[in-house]
């Protein structure tokens, strides 16, 4: 596009350019905007010249990432315009500002169908080119016939059939029905003949999105897709521009087998032995290269001819010949192509009889275990995992547990869990098992999930025969001065239950058995404190005589417990010490646990759920995947609370930090204009002003008028009076003045802690709104002061007490606002740590006589600073495990709590930004939420929380909250207090809609979580 003439734009971009900040450039751009407003205002005195440029400088604007909600129309009009300079500006403005739901697009489908059954190519390609990128249900329905007809049509030049073909995939994703499938496998086919390779390879796109679809209609293409592989095998009749670092379309080869791996088996014979030689062809005539791009190119075709050598399940020989060129790329020094032989040997285990064969890889294989690049060892483990039996079993687990002592910290969990599943499916005898399990343990104990340990309990309890040599090892591994704690778990169980068997070996005695527990409990959590009570019970039955010494020592102990602030450990030392007292009785009530039914592996099913990697996948399911996915959809709506910082994320926060987006409610980047910019407000002085409804409608991209706002002043006022206001610590003393406000000013509070914008005071003569936008830990907000009379309001102080956790600035508030006209005050807003602290706001104004102060809480609270996130199963429970005991998880009983079903509850925390997750808890009265709250000081941090409640009464329940900050944690159970029992629900605010979860599998749901939280707490 030529802009050198447009000398106005020319001036402009260099103005930007030339712009020493930000501000200086947000100021350039509302001059500009103002500007190109005022001209619109007057169109009919715009020659085509100016409003083509006052476009172009609307798409730059738009370009830079401000909004540009005004100028639509005049963008759409200059689509029909005559001249190809105005109709090139509308098209690419258009693509640019507008989206498939735009009301203004069906203004012009008309002109665009226009030029699409016009005899101008140009014109052609430009409303394709449009319709490809912005085309939506109602342009497939409207011009697909159009479209269909420019591609079949022999008359256009192969440039206009391209973007045709191009057109014609949007729109069938867009809608499947435009394309009639009885009509289109002739035409098809009839595609597939053309010698063009850009209209060939544009065809190409079409069919997989076709046959991804519905394959069977399709059968005729697949002989014609044979034959153009043939073509571009042997390099017949290929153009010069379409061959790539000496390779023939390799795009085009890619698309091709692509297409072919949706069909099921090809039974010709014919057609299937020229498909395997040219396979054969491509197999044989790859090589590593030290050019890159053409290394990109061939591997690209290889790999694309590998998988679909595994979908038409070759021949052994070819089978073997495609594993013993992974073994050759898995060994080359470029990491992009062993990463690729990884995850292509993985995906051949799944081919009949090929295991046998990629053994022979196995040393190298391991090697990777060790190579720099993070994601080349998960392939690595991947793949010893899925080619692990019987015969190698044992060198696989040493080789990890060997490797688990330098993993990264990012893989030993999946490290330790997959070593578990191999010892446990393959294991030669159960004593094997048992030492692999105790050294996983014991050198990743971090990392080791409870479902490992309750294993291996499980099997040490239902063969009887391990039971000795497995507490002898227990009792060697407590020997160890320093020991991790789930090793403490494990160990303390099994000598509890089976430590009498050892009685007749040197230092196994009763006595000796409990001093070596007891020693580890002033290091151990609560929960672990619970077991070891429980072994201390059976250790004191197992005892027969009664020694008086180890009697007296398990008593203290118990009537240490009985007065522990923890329901759990003060429950079970206190039967403990009443059972330990019956006498012989004991030994029938705490006889040895019985065997576990036989069942399914919990780890088997964890490790099938976590697995997502799409190696795993055959190419079937990959391709079904893909076909959905469309790059050009528009999403709209972002989330709720800014982008993430860039900073190191604490060991205790979760690792995966949703994307956040900078875009509140993609209505204010354009918020902040100078300070005491004054905006007049055009309306009738009889009528009811709403000066806060204007000004958001002028800030609005595509936003309902100002009764949207008023509604909002309805929904605030309270006919029953006042209500309680726990949120606000700060003391504010209602001020006594003959000026009394409009509506009640805590419900406005409290409707601002739900949303972003809308009015926190208004009385006679001021009405004062706010606009925030949130990230992270920093906030922005817009005060908006409004004279709502034709007399000036002087004597204006806004005076802001920010609480200790809170740095706030803000701007100059002017002494003088004019008559009808509002001022707006920025206010910047940083999170230095968690607190329920709430920000004042000390605001006076004179009118006539009447001087008016009020104190005003502004809605800068706890929740502002929080982003709901949706967490799994795997990476909750490890995340509340290491959160153990005060001050880093606290629990209490609440009492008093407002009665509500457990649905508005759930809607109540999400509301706050809570984020409840199901499946996990089994208890259906029982809610868990996740939350990662934001501050300078924690940075994110990751916070849980748990709801237990009593369905025959709502009015109490108990709540357990944890977090990596003991601040955070108690700061956010008494928030969450405060919500349950004194703050009002917000009954007409907006609901703010929760995330969109991940969808948990079938394979999740089979893993019981909820048992595993029981287990927890």
């Amino acid at each position: 596009m030529a802009l050198s003439g447009m000398r106005g734009l020319s001036v402009f971009i260099s103005d930007i350019r030339n712009c020493q900040n930000k501000e200086q450039e947000r100021l350039r751009v509302d001059k500009e905007l103002g500007n190109i407003r005022t001209k619109f205002k007057n169109e009919k005195g715009l020659s085509p010249y100016e409003k083509k440029k006052y476009v172009w400088k609307m798409l730059y604007i738009f370009m830079l990432g401000y909004d540009v909600d005004f100028g639509h129309m005049e963008a759409v009009s200059l689509i029909s315009a005559p001249k190809y300079p105005e109709k090139q500006v509308g098209y690419i403005v258009t693509s640019c500002l507008l989206n498939e739901n735009h009301d203004f697009l069906r203004l012009a489908i008309n002109t665009v169908r226009n030029d699409i059954i016009g005899r101008n190519e140009t014109f052609q390609c430009l409303a394709l080119t449009m319709v490809g990128n912005i085309g939506g249900r109602e342009f497939a329905e409207s011009l697909a016939p159009d479209v269909q007809k420019l591609l079949m049509s022999s008359s256009c030049r192969p440039l206009v059939r391209k973007k045709a073909a191009l057109c014609l995939l949007r729109l069938f994703r867009k809608n499947a029905d435009v394309v009639n499938v009885d009509g289109w496998s002739d035409r098809m086919a009839q595609l597939l003949d053309e010698r063009d390779l850009g209209v060939l390879t544009s065809s190409m796109s079409l069919l997989v999105a076709l046959v991804a679809n519905n394959h069977e209609a399709y059968w005729g293409s697949v002989p014609k897709c044979v034959r153009i592989l043939e073509r571009l095998a042997r390099n017949q009749d290929i153009p010069q521009e379409y061959t790539y670092y000496g390779i023939p379309s390799p795009w085009l080869q890619v698309k091709t087998m692509r297409a072919l791996q949706y069909f099921p088996t090809i039974e010709d014979p014919n057609i299937r032995r020229s498909l395997f030689e040219v396979l054969q062809r491509i197999l044989m005539g790859t090589d590593v290269v030290k050019n890159v791009n053409k290394n990109n190119a061939s591997h690209a075709v290889l790999f694309e001819a590998l998988a679909l050598v595994m979908h038409l399940d070759a021949e052994k020989e070819m089978m073997s010949q495609c594993v013993t060129l992974l073994g050759k790329f898995i060994a080359v020094r470029e990491p992009n192509i062993r990463y690729l032989g990884l995850e292509n040997m993985a995906r051949m285990l799944m081919v009949t009889d090929m295991q046998d064969i990629i053994k022979r890889h196995q040393g190298q294989i391991i090697t990777s275990l060790k190579d720099p690049d993070i994601s080349i060892r998960r392939r690595a483990l991947d793949l010893l995992y899925g080619m692990c039996d019987v015969s190698n079993a044992k060198d696989i687990v040493e080789e990890l547990l060997q490797y688990l002592s330098s993993a990264d910290f990012a893989m030993r969990e999946e490290l330790s869990l997959k070593a578990a599943i191999l010892a446990e499916k393959f294991a030669p005898d159960l004593s094997w098992y048992v030492d692999v399990i105790l050294q996983l343990i014991d050198k990743a104990g971090d990392f080791v999930s409870d479902d490992i340990w309750f294993r291996v309990v499980q099997f040490v309890t239902n063969n009887e025969d391990l039971q000795p040599y497995a507490a002898l090892k227990a009792k060697e591994y407590l020997d160890k001065p320093a020991i991790h704690e789930t090793m403490v778990k494990v160990s303390a169980y099994i000598l509890g239950e089976f430590g009498h068997l050892l009685a007749r070996r040197p230092g196994c005695s009763p006595k000796e058995l409990f001093s070596l527990i007891h020693e580890k409990l002033p290091t151990i959590s609560t929960p672990t404190i619970a077991i070891l009570l429980s072994s201390y019970a059976k250790i004191f039955m197992h005892t027969q005589p009664p020694d008086p010494e180890l009697q007296g020592q398990i008593w203290a102990v118990f009537r240490k417990y009985e007065s522990c602030i923890d329901a759990e450990i003060q429950q079970r030392a206190t039967e403990y010490l009443a059972l330990s007292q019956k006498g012989a009785a004991l030994m029938d009530i705490l006889a040895e646990m019985p065997k576990f039914p036989e069942r399914e592996s919990s780890l088997l099913k964890k490790a099938e759920d976590a697995e997502v990697d799409t190696a795993e996948l055959s190419a079937i399911k990959l391709r079904a995947q893909h076909h959905t996915s469309n790059a050009l959809v528009v999403a709209d709506q972002p989330p709720a609370n800014g982008t993430s910082p860039a900073g190191p994320v604490g060991p205790l926060t979760l690792v995966k930090v949703p994307s956040l987006s900078s875009d509140i409610d993609s209505t204010d980047r354009n918020l902040a204009q100078p300070n005491g910019t004054l905006t007049e407000v055009a309306q009738p002085a009889t009528s009811s002003p709403d000066l806060l409804g204007d000004l958001l409608v002028t800030l609005a991209i595509e936003g309902p008028p100002s009764s949207s706002v008023q509604s909002e002043q309805v929904a605030g006022q309270d006919d029953n009076g006042g209500v309680i206001d726990a949120l606000a610590l700060a003391p504010v003393d209602p001020q006594m003045s003959s000026i009394q406000p409009v509506g009640n000013i805590a419900e406005r509070f409290h409707n601002l802690c739900l949303k972003d914008s809308g009015v926190l005071y208004e009385d006679l003569y001021i009405q004062i709104g706010i606009k925030a936008e949130w990230r992270a830990h920093q906030g922005r907000l817009v005060l908006f002061l409004g004279n709502k009379n034709t007399s000036p309001l002087v004597s204006v102080q806004a005076l802001l007490l920010p609480p200790a956790h809170l740095k706030m600035d803000l701007s100059l508030v002017p002494d003088t606002i004019p008559p009808r006209a509002q001022v707006q005050c920025p206010l910047e807003v940083i999170n230095l740590r968690p607190s329920r602290d709430v920000a004042v706001l000390d605001f006076s104004y004179k009118f006539s006589t009447s001087l008016v102060n009020v104190k005003l809480r502004l809605p800068a609270v706890i929740n502002k600073f929080l982003q709901p996130i949706s967490v799994s199963p795997e990476e909750f429970f490890p995340q509340w495990r290491s959160l153990s005991g005060p001050p880093l998880k606290l629990q209490e009983v609440v009492r008093g709590v407002r009665p509500m079903p457990l649905v508005e509850m759930a809607n109540l925390f999400n509301i706050y930004r809570l984020m409840v997750c199901s499946g996990l808890d089994p208890n259906p009265n029982n809610l868990v939420a996740c939350t990662t709250f934001f501050s300078e000081s924690t940075r994110a941090m990751l916070s849980l929380v748990r709801i237990e409640t009593d369905p025959a009464d709502r009015s109490q329940l108990r709540m357990t909250v944890a977090s990596g900050d003991p601040s955070l944690t108690f700061e956010l159970k008494e928030f969450i207090k405060e919500l349950l029992v004194a703050m009002p629900i917000p009954s007409r605010a907006p609901v703010l809609a929760p995330p969109v979860a991940q969808p948990i599998s079938s394979a999740a749901a089979l893993t019981d979580p909820g048992a595993m939280l029981a287990g927890l707490l």
